[in-house]
């Protein structure tokens, strides 16, 4: 597939690297040469220094024989117009990162679709969206639904006391109604197997169904944390839009350093209480009564200062901390601190762009955000190599693990004896290398 993606950019340049492991044709098009130079070096990609917007210079990225554009420079006029000129310009599909949600109501989308938009993405919206669930399923580090609900992957921080440690997984009791698909330890990403274990503080995966998810809580020695007070530190979009998607029975509070900005968030956050002050100064944390919160939010632009402040937080004995690090090499420091939950625009946004890349049937991609591999959601197509038999007996690429299907809309765990049926959607888990493997087994 040909890509041009415009705008190297942290949304960008994540991209084009995840891409560049793979067999794509990929084009990195933005107006600093600078940027452009030090991807070409690191990466097997080719670049085009120029505009979005100039009709020459998409030309000579020879936009006519794109699959795919993908526009995702900081300035949302600017992918706007980038996408309708590549689309009429001969690209077979366009994307657009935007700032703006009414883009997003169905009514406007079909309009953008007329004018040569096919998709958009809002990455603070995605963001906001994975927040409202960690506050919402607070004794995890990360939640995701499959076809609303059927299965569910969780990853969580395992402690000592844990009913599950230092256990074969083969040999764990019940694990029919949950499966391990991925574990971190250290710096290293495990696709375990029936002889692994699980150890303390490893940050562990599991795919379940919905009537086992307490199960599996019990299992990994969580409590449920029932969040009525929340403080959060900083008032950007991100922030905004976390805001407007929790329920109305929390307490919030918001700090933001940023007098002329807190006027606005009056407005934005309706029944949350603005304060104007620096949440890294721990005196004004006291003040503002964190000892008495339930969940800690940071959501400022400095990936420092959000680590710093969560970390405050836990002293303060908060138990629920959330993060937001824009700085992917900050992500095993976050994690090494034990700050919580870590939240990254650029793995949300990429994560979501990359479903566009793949030819097979693909529902969801997702990076996960403490491990390097990528859970994926796809279709078995009829006659497709996957379904010619039991898992047990097919040939599977290394790195590749089959973690549970949904069938009719019902949530099955997958092992070794699971047949998979064409039109079955199946959550695949396999590392970021081996991902564009799976075109071959489902389609």
């Amino acid at each position: 597939m040909k890509i041009i993606i415009a705008g190297a950019g942290q949304v960008g340049t994540h991209l084009a690297k995840m891409l560049s492991r793979e067999s794509h044709d990929i084009i990195l098009l933005d107006e600093e040469e600078e940027k452009l130079q030090q991807m070409e070096s690191n990466y097997d990609i080719m670049t085009v220094t120029g505009s979005p917007t100039s009709i020459n210079d998409l030309n000579e990225a020879r936009i006519s024989s794109t699959d795919l554009f993908i526009a995702v420079t900081p300035i949302e006029s600017q992918n706007i117009t980038a996408c309708i000129l590549a689309k009429n310009l001969g690209a077979k599909k366009t994307l657009a990162r935007i700032d703006n949600y009414e883009y997003l109501i169905p009514e406007n989308k079909l309009f953008f679709e007329q004018l040569g938009i096919n998709a958009m993405i809002y990455p603070e919206r995605l963001a906001a969206e994975e927040i409202v669930n960690s506050l919402r399923m607070n004794w995890v580090r990360q939640w995701m639904e499959f076809n609303n609900g059927a299965l569910t992957l969780i990853g969580m921080k395992i402690r000592d006391k844990a009913p599950i440690i230092n256990q074969r997984l083969m040999d764990l009791k019940d694990s029919d109604c949950y499966r391990v698909v991925a574990i971190r330890r250290d710096l290293s990403t495990i696709i375990p197997s029936g002889q692994d274990e699980i150890k303390p503080n490893d940050i562990v995966y599991f795919i379940t169904t919905k009537d086992s998810i307490s199960h599996v809580r019990k299992e990994a020695g969580k409590e449920v944390i029932n969040v009525k007070d929340l403080m959060i530190m900083g008032g950007g979009r991100i922030a905004i839009k976390t805001v407007q998607s929790l329920p109305k029975d929390i307490d919030i509070k918001v700090l933001e350093k940023d007098k002329s900005k807190t006027f606005k968030l009056v407005e934005q956050m309706d029944g949350a209480l603005i304060i104007h002050g620096d949440a890294s100064n721990l005196e004004l944390l006291k003040e503002e009564g964190i000892e008495n919160m339930d969940a800690f939010v940071a959501l400022t632009d400095n990936s420092e200062a959000n680590i710093l402040a969560c970390i405050a937080a836990k002293r303060f004995g908060l138990k629920k901390t959330i993060s937001e690090i824009e700085n992917i090499d900050y992500i095993p420091l976050a994690e090494s601190l034990d700050i919580g939950t870590v939240i990254n625009k650029k793995l949300i946004a990429a994560s979501y762009i990359y479903q566009y890349t793949l030819d097979a049937d693909v529902s969801k991609v997702k990076s996960l955000t403490h491990v390097d591999a990528e859970v994926v959601e796809i279709t078995a197509k009829p006659n497709s190599s996957i379904t010619k038999g039991k898992i047990k007996d097919l040939k599977f690429p290394k790195n590749i693990f089959i973690g549970g299907i949904i069938r009719d809309g019902k949530g099955y765990i997958a092992n070794g004896n699971t047949e998979i049926k064409a039109n079955d959607n199946v959550i695949v888990f396999c590392v970021s290398s081996s991902i564009q493997k799976l075109d071959k087994l489902f389609n």
